[in-house]
């Protein structure tokens, strides 16, 4: 369906092509080309015209027909590598995001960790100087839980 769809198209566009005239400069004239006519001014010359000098305006319409097919190919060409590089750029974009994500998750980690290890050291501190009451303890307890709770969380992030 969609094959007989765009030969239908390109057909289309072909005869709608071949039907236009296009317009082509030679020796400072304007000439219209329409199919195998020539126009100047709007009046048929083609039968005043030598061979040679329809072969040579026939030609130079092809040459700028085929100029038109090669800039519009290089556009195109060009969209494309645009295209291709937005999305590069993008996906660099989103690595770097990764990254930072990555980095930000250590330095809380690292942290966390460090947090842990100083408030062990309080507790142990004030435990061998039985500064500690049994209502201290559990909170302390409770806190080093907490804090050791909240470095397995960031470990599973990592």
């Amino acid at each position: 369906m969609k094959t007989l769809k765009s030969i239908i198209t390109t057909l289309f566009l072909f005869a709608v092509c071949i039907n236009y005239a296009q317009k082509v400069e030679y020796d400072g004239v304007t000439y219209l080309v329409k199919g195998n006519a020539i126009f100047m001014n709007k009046i048929d010359v083609t039968n005043t015209l030598s061979p040679e000098q329809q072969v040579v305006i026939k030609n130079k319409l092809s040459e700028e027909i085929l100029a038109n097919k090669k800039l519009k190919a290089a556009e195109k060409a060009q969209k494309k590598a645009e295209k291709a590089q937005n999305k590069a750029e993008k996906k660099e974009k989103a690595a770097e995001e990764q990254i930072k994500k990555a980095e930000k998750a250590k330095d809380k980690y690292t942290d966390a960790q460090n947090k842990y290890e100083n408030e062990l050291k309080k507790h142990q501190k004030l435990q061998e100087k039985g500064k500690l009451s049994p209502e201290d303890e559990v909170k302390w307890q409770k806190k080093l839980g907490d804090l050791k709770s909240k470095i397995d969380k960031l470990k599973k992030k990592l």
